[in-house]
């Protein structure tokens, strides 16, 4: 595929990421959590597509991006949203380290797409977890394999979507169950994916997406849900 990397809306809202944040958000609206009137703190927020999904909600927003044109795009995106609740948002320009530098806790981490563009992300992890009270949403690209493995690898840093230093990775779903299971008493894996062909259902098989990405979606909770859509691993 071919995007305009000068302009972060002509490659965030082309029809490939505008069907995949849909899959992404429906199938995330589907699994019946209470995401309604919470702090969310959404480290690696891109240009606020899924801000306004929690924005919508009532929720308080606090979006971290290190792209100052991703930034620039958001707020402009944002005021431009009609949502009622546009004003219940604060952007932060930095990367995950500036979780680090935050003292509030917030009822919900919404971190979808970032882990795969981060050169440490068992820091991440680790840091994501200090800034969360509640629950972490966790959604990231992943290898297929039962190792235990992050499997580093490098990113064009000049795409806007892609890792702000170059360097990336692209963990196994056990090496993120670990990770989480050290930082949070609960883990759960949602029962169903969402409706699009980078998001297996079968992990016996190889790889058929498209893009040759696989994508899973984790999430770590401070206490125990009782959710008929999630499976704890």
């Amino acid at each position: 595929m071919i995007f305009d990397i000068s302009s972060p809306s002509a490659i965030f809202h082309a029809p490939f990421y505008i069907r995949h944040n849909q899959r992404r958000l429906e199938h995330l609206a589907s699994l019946g959590l209470n995401l309604n009137e919470k702090t969310v703190l959404e480290p690696g927020a891109g240009i606020g597509d899924h801000s306004l999904f929690y924005l919508d909600r009532g929720c308080k927003v606090t979006a971290v991006e290190p792209r100052p044109e991703n930034n620039d795009t958001m707020r402009n995106n944002i005021s431009k949203s009609l949502s009622p609740h546009v004003n219940n948002i604060t952007i932060i320009e930095g990367g995950v380290d500036a979780l680090a530098d935050m003292n509030e806790r917030f009822d919900i981490v919404h971190s979808y797409g970032l882990l795969y563009h981060l050169p440490d992300p068992t820091t991440a992890i680790r840091l994501m977890a200090d800034r969360c009270a509640g629950v972490l949403l966790l959604e990231t690209c992943v290898s297929h394999g039962n190792e235990i493995a992050i499997n580093p690898l490098q990113e064009p840093s000049e795409n806007p979507t892609q890792a702000f230093d170059g360097a990336g990775c692209r963990p196994t779903r056990n090496w993120v169950l670990a990770q989480l299971r050290k930082q949070f008493k609960y883990v759960y894996m949602p029962k169903t994916q969402p409706a699009h062909d980078e998001f297996p259902t079968d992990w016996s098989k190889p790889n058929t997406s498209a893009t040759g990405l696989s994508r899973a979606i984790f999430i770590g909770s401070r206490r125990k849900l009782n959710n008929p859509t999630l499976k704890q691993k």
